[in-house]
């Protein structure tokens, strides 16, 4: 297993990559204008059957995030490198601040999404999941950010719930109650992404802005662990392990003894000493980026907005995610990944 951050793709015979520290295994960061604790653990392991680690990923404050390659070969170890590299290039990162926006973020995947398909030709992809730790007038938030399959889940009052969306052919069959999510588990199909980095016609993230609560754990993580593991034997894990990195290290053995058949990287992200008056009674919906790249404040979303004053307000309902599909692109396990 290899508990590095992985800024740059591992070399093609080796388990491990060498790579700058962006983080620390159980390190804790109070920058900010609150008093906010976080405590982090990563890890990542090339998986059982693959002949490399096509995953990438970065934790360092205010930036948390996951990036699962493809396009078999060296490509989508390529795709995912380059894909945390330039968000490490984000401001907030060298700051400590934790100021960042939607637009911000999708400026620099935009900007991934550009170097990946001039590096390998379109030929290649990867798929983000992740938040970027943000405060507005003193009160931080989870800023969740997702393009394709990864996940970013939330463990709160010792529940489980998956922030974000999936961006594949299974989740529509979900959505328009074809299938089910235990049928969406074994399908054929499952691996097919709708929503990409560096290749495909639809490249923008969906958005989610979260109020940190007491004692939240964010699990982000590629789909090789969900694939091997259900969402209660993970949340099992979550809850069972106190330490951050311990939980890391639990959940990466379960999805090896499990089958492995992928490469499985994930983060765990602690949340405490939190200072807000908002009592996080209200869900968000995801947001597109298409306008929040032009937004100087955090994103609206369906249930929660900030007024001018900085005070809490609903916003108008937005049309949900994903409604304009993209043109589709396999990431079949099979498909030169082997």
């Amino acid at each position: 297993m290899n508990s590095q951050p992985a800024a740059e793709p591992s070399p093609a015979n080796s388990d491990t990559a060498p790579v700058p520290t962006l983080g620390s295994p159980s390190g804790s960061s109070s920058s900010g204008s609150s008093s906010l604790r976080l405590t982090c653990g990563y890890g990542t392991d090339r998986g059982l059957r693959r002949e490399m680690n096509e995953d990438s990923f970065i934790a360092s404050d205010p930036v948390f995030a996951v990036a699962d390659g493809m396009g078999g070969h060296e490509a989508g170890e390529i795709a995912s490198g380059i894909c945390v590299r330039t968000l490490a290039g984000i401001p907030q990162l060298a700051s400590g601040g934790r100021d960042a926006t939607a637009g911000v973020v999708q400026e620099y995947l935009l900007m991934a999404d550009e170097g990946i398909r001039e590096a390998t030709g379109s030929r290649a992809g990867t798929t983000l999941s992740g938040v970027v730790v943000v405060e507005q007038m003193g009160v931080p938030y989870w800023l969740v950010l997702n393009i394709g399959d990864s996940r970013t889940y939330r463990l709160s009052q010792g529940k489980l719930s998956q922030v974000s969306v999936d961006h594949s052919e299974v989740q529509e069959l979900v959505d328009g109650g074809q299938i089910t999510q235990a049928q969406a588990a074994v399908h054929p199909r499952r691996h097919v992404v709708t929503r990409a980095l560096g290749t495909g016609d639809e490249t923008e993230a969906d958005y989610w802005l979260l109020p940190i609560e007491e004692g939240d754990r964010i699990l982000v993580c590629s789909d090789g662990l969900n694939g091997e593991l259900d969402d209660q034997h993970i949340a099992n894990i979550l809850r069972s392990q106190s330490d951050p990195q311990a939980a890391v290290d639990e959940l990466i053995q379960a999805a090896l003894r499990s089958g492995g058949r992928d490469n499985v990287t994930c983060i765990v992200l602690d949340a405490t000493n939190v200072t807000s008056d908002y009592d996080g009674s209200a869900q968000t919906a995801p947001r597109s980026a298409a306008a929040a790249e032009d937004e100087d404040t955090l994103p609206r979303t369906d249930a929660l907005d900030l007024a001018p004053n900085g005070e809490l307000e609903q916003a108008a309902e937005e049309p949900a995610a994903g409604e304009a599909a993209a043109e589709k692109h396999g990431k079949d396990p099979d498909d030169g990944k082997q």
